[in-house]
């Protein structure tokens, strides 16, 4: 329970926050995207920073999520929730199929490859255009209903991205702390060590690979009922580095990090906006210190700061309580 008490003190702040600033714009819009960023950076950092298999392709499985969605929900009139199974479920299929072949690469050479699916991924949504729209995508896509309850609001639309979100962080949590999550550091600090170990590293980066894809097909399915609007433009190369970026950024191998990361990378832009044509001169400068600075990461940066902070109260409390004496 004492490690789930940064979970509830999230679902207390995301529960808390429309009632604290209602119709405000930074919670209902830019809430909804923060949400949608944290649960790829969470998966994503899953299979970076827990299992150390780095992939540049992310964004290609939000993509196949978001497409298959759109086209079963559109053109076939499926209702969006078994559109969205779906979308899970040949994503998955997808991501097993290429993770034997990829994941038997390493370093460099498995990044090459990912960034290969992403970009193979991205054509194909740009060229069937008879399917997907091509580069001018996808539009009337129907919104997601609960209960009979049309999500179509920005606040509703808050609520079920809050919802999912929270559930991708408990899901993380849990696999961590369990002998899988164990499974997973093992290999990342060593695959041969592991391999010594008895633990079967193909299996187990198969499964993280796959479980990453999934959770990224969930997002994406939520991203185009949200917007009612996809194009291929949203899913390409500069998408999947923005990811990698958020779970760098925040930290690497902890998945409060990549909720950090993606929270600072997606409400940074908005209030960059003020400075016009210096915004990404501005972005970029503000990244450069922090790799610079902490290298670690903004959440093990913070709290390595926190301890420099405690430090110097307990020998002054000693020393006080010497003098006393």
């Amino acid at each position: 329970m004492k490690r789930l008490r940064g979970f509830f003190l999230l679902a207390a702040l995301v529960v808390a926050l429309p009632f604290i600033f209602p119709d405000n714009y930074y919670v209902t819009v830019v809430g909804v995207s923060v949400g949608l960023h944290a649960i790829l950076a969470v998966s994503l950092n899953l299979l970076m920073g827990y299992a150390g298999q780095i992939s540049l392709g992310h964004a290609a499985f939000f993509g196949l999520g978001a497409y298959v969605s759109a086209i079963l929900t559109t053109r076939y009139g499926w209702n969006p929730w078994p559109a969205m199974a779906a979308g899970m479920a040949l994503t998955g299929v997808v991501a097993f199929v290429m993770s034997r072949p990829i994941l038997r690469l390493k370093g460099h050479y498995l990044a090459m490859a990912t960034l290969g699916f992403g970009i193979i991924v991205h054509i194909i949504l740009v060229q069937t255009e008879g399917l997907t729209g091509g580069p001018d995508g996808m539009s009337e896509i129907p919104p997601l209903a609960v209960f009979g309850w049309v999500v179509e609001t920005d606040q509703g639309w808050y609520w079920v991205t809050g919802f999912f979100m929270l559930a991708v962080v408990l899901l993380a949590l849990n696999l961590i702390e369990s002998r899988t999550g164990r499974a997973l550091r093992a290999l990342h600090g060593s695959e041969i060590a592991a391999e010594m170990m008895g633990i079967d590293t193909t299996r187990a980066k198969t499964g993280v690979f796959v479980l990453a894809a999934l959770i990224a097909s969930l997002a994406g399915s939520l991203f185009a009922h949200q917007q009612s609007f996809i194009s291929p433009d949203s899913f390409n190369f500069f998408f999947s580095i923005e990811l990698v970026t958020m779970v760098v950024l925040g930290g690497m191998a902890s998945t409060w990090g990549a909720l950090l990361g993606a929270l600072v990378l997606t409400f940074l832009p908005e209030l960059l906006v003020v400075f016009e044509d210096y915004e990404v001169m501005i972005f970029g400068a503000i990244l450069m210190c922090m790799m610079i600075f902490m290298p670690q990461g903004l959440f093990g940066g913070l709290q390595d700061l926190l301890r420099k902070l405690r430090r110097p109260a307990a020998p002054a409390a000693a020393e006080g309580n010497h003098g006393a004496a």
